[in-house]
């Protein structure tokens, strides 16, 4: 308290003056000093010395003040506390200090967690389709298709598979595409990463969606299948070129008017149906078009 004390009177103030009339005061004396230094000898030097003195007790009298400050803001923020005030600036201290070290700590956990919790659902869809029997038939719906409300693909599967008794299993999927020109770029673009990625058997197409699959040359010709080779000339068939083959040849088969349309559970326009180039298990797709084929009007 003595050294406090002494720091006023080398200033030359009262004791415990404001801390506007110290910043004042300091203010004062440093252009005094700087007056000072403009001259030479002995004087300035004794000058500096002074000056040195009085920054010094400047500094303590704002570390002082800053103290004072510091006790009435702990009073008032952790006084409530009581006995437990210093474990309670303690927290908060620690939290102001390393409160985005711990949020990031935070996401890191969370995503290590969603990480190990992907991992295993991976690993249990895994187990599930090991169990399942392999796949007989794989289709592929392109076009103005969607689920009604309340049901999904998985009812598709369901109309299909009981027709044909020998099969175990029946996978679908649906690639919606729109006819208005506005939206249809983005959704031809995701058609092209899935016909490039996935292998389904057969293509069950609008004519849009045929128009645009049979310049591609992903589906086969079905003039060159025995089986379907009768039924292809006839007026199920629908032709299409390529760029490689420009000669008309048909690559669809029109089966809106057959039971097919009505068996599927799917809002739909039309329904074309064509066999991609490398299916996996051509002797059931031609079965698929044979059956329903049988069932369509001629």
């Amino acid at each position: 308290m003595e050294d406090l004390k002494q720091a006023y009177k080398t200033m030359g103030l009262d004791e415990f003056a404001p801390k506007e009339e110290v910043e004042k005061r300091y203010t004062t004396l440093m252009k005094r000093e700087r007056s000072r230094a403009k001259a030479e000898g002995t004087e300035a030097q004794e000058g500096e010395s002074d000056f040195a003195k009085v920054t010094e007790a400047y500094r303590l009298i704002l570390s002082h003040e800053d103290k004072k400050f510091t006790e009435a803001f702990n009073e008032q923020e952790y006084g409530k506390y009581k006995s437990m005030a210093g474990q309670a600036q303690k927290v908060d201290h620690f939290w102001r200090y390393y409160r985005l070290h711990t949020f990031g700590a935070i996401a890191a956990i969370a995503l290590i967690i969603y990480g190990i919790v992907s991992y295993m659902d991976h690993r249990e869809h895994q187990r599930y389709l090991a169990s399942l029997p392999p796949v007989d038939l794989e289709v592929s719906f392109m076009g103005l298709f969607m689920e009604p409300e309340g049901t999904d693909i998985k009812a598709v599967n369901e109309a299909i598979l009981p027709l044909f008794p020998d099969w175990k299993r029946v996978e679908s999927s649906i690639i919606y595409v729109p006819q208005e020109d506005g939206s249809q770029y983005a959704y031809l673009q995701k058609a092209v990463v899935t016909v490039m990625s996935e292998k389904p058997d057969i293509y069950i197409m609008d004519k849009f969606m045929f128009e645009w699959m049979g310049g591609q040359g992903a589906l086969k010709s079905l003039e060159d299948i025995p089986e379907l080779a009768e039924a292809a000339a006839g007026a199920n068939g629908v032709k299409h070129q390529t760029e490689d083959d420009p000669a008309p040849r048909v690559y669809g088969m029109d089966l809106t008017d057959s039971e097919l349309f009505d068996d599927i559970p799917l809002m739909k326009k039309e329904m074309i149906v064509g066999i991609r180039v490398d299916a996996p298990h051509p002797e059931n797709a031609v079965k698929f078009i044979q059956h329903y084929l049988a069932a369509s009007p001629q």
